[in-house]
């Protein structure tokens, strides 16, 4: 299994390079301060590397940060969110303005896990179908914007250490390299051994629990001599040059490069060897052109990812041929998969009176290939190839209108897509989706200090090519119980676990809330209700084609606030609730609950800043027992939990140092429920799949120096 030849990622750095130098040669200006401006029902979370310097997992700071995201804990680092009851290609995800998809179909390596949060400025996150700007936002957006140059010559470096070898090292430089060109330049490592749950276990361990219990089998545990290896080792890098061409134009260039190796998925029978990315993005932007050209933006982008993940760790790869040497290692599965982006967009906006209309046109095409080896030896494409090479090509046009109206904000949005499926597998069929999609969203300013608001839209999703051809792994083909065997070997098959004939996935919603702000405290509820037509479920219960489309509703609640005691005291508080419930059951079933739709949740702080060189942070984080889960499919009931973080920092000049506690308590909790749509460790008599515990207490420290 070959990997991705790394002279090639270095001609694409190199050109990029070149195409930096020859553009630098004629800079005139100074590029703009960006500003931040949202919606009312925008969540804008800042500061993501100060409040979790702990990790470079997205996914667990976004998960603290956010009492509407939930965790998919699959790993020590690369772990997927869940946001209102959504997941996968349901939920939006750009960095930059760029998207990107993971190439595991397993969710090994969601889009969040591309970036790291000591490289992000700010995130958005936009609950809802209210935009209409990027392909398949069906139910939220999360708009990823890492940091960016600055004309001042600074930078920072950064050591971690935490709990179970964890290490890491970080450094970013940025500054002016002439009157007209910013660069900046962020690198880090690190490295983490398998965390323990707060009964002691390791990722080993856990295992070894539930083998004891009978529930999965002895061949998912780890070799011998692989027990104790590290959960995962990453490195990244970032490096961005601006360009003020003129008064009016901007010219920005980006590389974002990942490299994770061995990362271990315990709760899954398959770890990643390794998962590499690139992202490439070029963005200009043009000013005051015209009456009809307030601002011009051009943007192309490039997104790579390579993910090989293998059975080569575990038990299930060797056989005891000898009785004092147990674990000599025979053979081993891989499912090697690969996927690119490549995007463009062109938007143009202008103001008309009290109008500012937006308009442009979204490209995007995205490539899934995949299959299996045996031993780093492919298997026969006829029958082994796990993703054959679909392309999923998408074409929109779209058009936004802001209007304010004295008290009144309206924001309105229309797009229609035109998006086609294809495999290179001819024996499956192609698809041809087109939709229109739209928004109304209305803002009213009752006073200084109380927002309304109210949105109703309607947007969708293709189906991916998981869904719709991904044919599983091979196995051995039984009659009537009995392996059926060729020339004295087992015959395998491989069965189609996706179906070609998916319907998009069509959205209909309603949000409304209200944001109030008092002189020292802020409170924002919101509540919404989306109809979900021929949302894509996993049937458990079927052989093959799992796949299948059903109605669907999910609705739910939000409150979220802050309150200033003193100058130096203030709390932060936000819960969330959500419920979905299936129109029918699925096929040969009879439940009726929807997978993946968290219970009750609250984020709660309290902050204390001694002074400006010293400050303190105490966090719960809580959750009710799941009571409604998808049992058909694979969830389970999970307890409820409450654990709380310390974290305290002081600055010494250059010099801050953190330390911090998580799960100060030590208690052992799951937040990760076992949707079959997930290829997790099986049990052994029943339906359901082994669970992931969370870390037990964690202790970690940080020191940076900025200069």
């Amino acid at each position: 299994m070959p990997k991705k030849s790394e002279e090639m990622k270095l001609k694409k750095a190199i050109c990029l390079s070149l195409v930096c130098a020859v553009w630098v040669c004629a800079a005139e200006k100074k590029l703009e301060t960006i500003n931040v401006e949202t919606n009312v029902d925008t969540e804008l979370i800042k500061d993501v590397s100060g409040e979790d310097i702990k990790s470079a997992d997205l996914g667990e700071a976004l998960f603290k940060q956010s009492a509407s995201v939930s965790l998919v804990r699959r790993s020590g680092i690369a772990n997927d969110i869940i946001l209102r009851g959504q997941k996968k290609d349901n939920i939006n995800v750009t960095i930059d303005g760029a998207k990107i998809y993971g190439a595991c179909p397993n969710r090994m390596d969601p889009p969040v896990s591309h970036v790291l949060t000591n490289n992000i400025d700010y995130i958005e996150i936009n609950e809802g179908p209210y935009n209409v700007e990027d392909f398949g936002v069906l139910s939220a957006d999360v708009k990823i914007h890492t940091i960016e140059p600055e004309e001042e010559f600074h930078g920072d470096v950064n050591l971690g250490l935490g709990s179970w070898g964890y290490k890491k090292a970080a450094m970013s430089a940025s500054g002016a390299i002439t009157e007209n060109v910013k660069f900046l330049i962020s690198a880090s490592t690190e490295t983490g051994e398998q965390y323990e749950d707060g009964d002691g276990n390791d990722f080993a361990g856990q295992i070894d629990r539930e083998i004891a219990k009978g529930a999965v089998p002895a061949t998912t545990q780890y070799q011998p001599q692989y027990r104790d290896m590290d959960a995962f080792e990453k490195k990244t890098v970032l490096a961005k040059l601006f360009w003020n061409i003129t008064d009016n134009q901007d010219l920005k260039l980006s590389y974002t490069g990942n490299r994770s190796d061995d990362v271990l998925y315990p709760s899954s029978p398959m770890d990643a060897l390794y998962d590499d990315s690139d992202i490439f993005d070029i963005e200009y932007t043009a000013k005051d052109l015209g009456k009809y050209s307030k601002e011009l933006d051009i943007q192309l982008y490039q997104s790579e990812v390579e993910h090989p993940m293998s059975t080569k760790y575990r038990v299930s790869a060797t056989v005891d041929t000898e009785p004092m040497k147990p674990g000599i290692q025979t053979s081993y599965m891989t499912h090697a998969l690969t996927t690119q982006m490549q995007g463009a967009r062109i938007k143009n906006s202008f103001d008309v009176d009290n109008h500012t209309i937006t308009g442009g046109v979204d490209y995007s095409l995205r490539n899934w290939d995949g299959g299996y080896y045996k031993n780093d030896i492919a298997l026969p494409e006829k029958f082994f190839h796990s993703i054959w090479d679909v392309d999923t090509k998408n074409m929109a046009f779209f058009l936004k209108d802001n209007v304010k109206l004295e008290q009144w904000v309206l924001d309105m949005g229309l797009r229609y897509d035109d998006t086609a499926v294809t495999s290179a597998n001819l024996t499956q069929q192609d698809n041809d989706y087109n939709e229109l999609n739209g928004y109304l969203f209305a803002t009213y300013a009752m006073d200084e200090k109380t927002d309304f608001f109210v949105g109703a839209g309607k947007s969708s999703r293709v189906p991916d090519a998981k869904e719709l051809y991904w044919i599983g792994a091979p196995k051995p083909k039984m009659v009537n119980g009995m392996p059926v065997m060729m020339n004295g070997m087992p015959a395998m098959e491989a069965l189609s676990i996706g179906t070609p004939d998916l319907d998009a996935t069509i959205n209909y919603e309603m949000d409304m809330g209200v944001e109030k702000k008092y002189d020292n405290a802020t409170a924002k509820i919101k509540a919404f209700y989306s109809l979900l037509d021929n949302f894509i479920a996993y049937n458990a219960d079927k052989m093959q084609n799992n796949y299948e489309n059903v109605d669907a509703s999910i609705y739910g609640f939000e409150l979220s606030g802050s309150y200033i005691a003193t100058s130096e005291l203030y709390f932060d508080y936000a819960m969330a609730y959500q419920r979905g419930e299936k129109d029918t059951p699925l096929l040969g079933q009879i439940g009726t609950n929807m997978p993946e739709i968290p219970p009750f949740k609250f984020n709660g702080s309290v902050n204390y800043d001694y002074d400006e060189t010293l400050a303190f942070k105490a966090e719960l984080i809580a959750s009710d027992n799941w009571t409604h889960f998808d049992v058909e499919n694979g969830e389970q009931a999970l307890d409820a939990y409450g654990i709380v973080n310390l974290k305290g920092t002081k600055e010494w000049g250059a010099f801050a140092l953190t330390v911090g506690i998580d799960n100060l308590f030590d208690k052992t909790y799951a937040v990760s429920n076992t949707y079959n749509d997930l290829i997790l460790l099986p049990t052994i008599g029943n339906n359901d799949v082994m669970l992931l515990n969370e870390p037990g207490r964690y202790l970690y420290t940080n020191l940076q120096y900025k200069f």
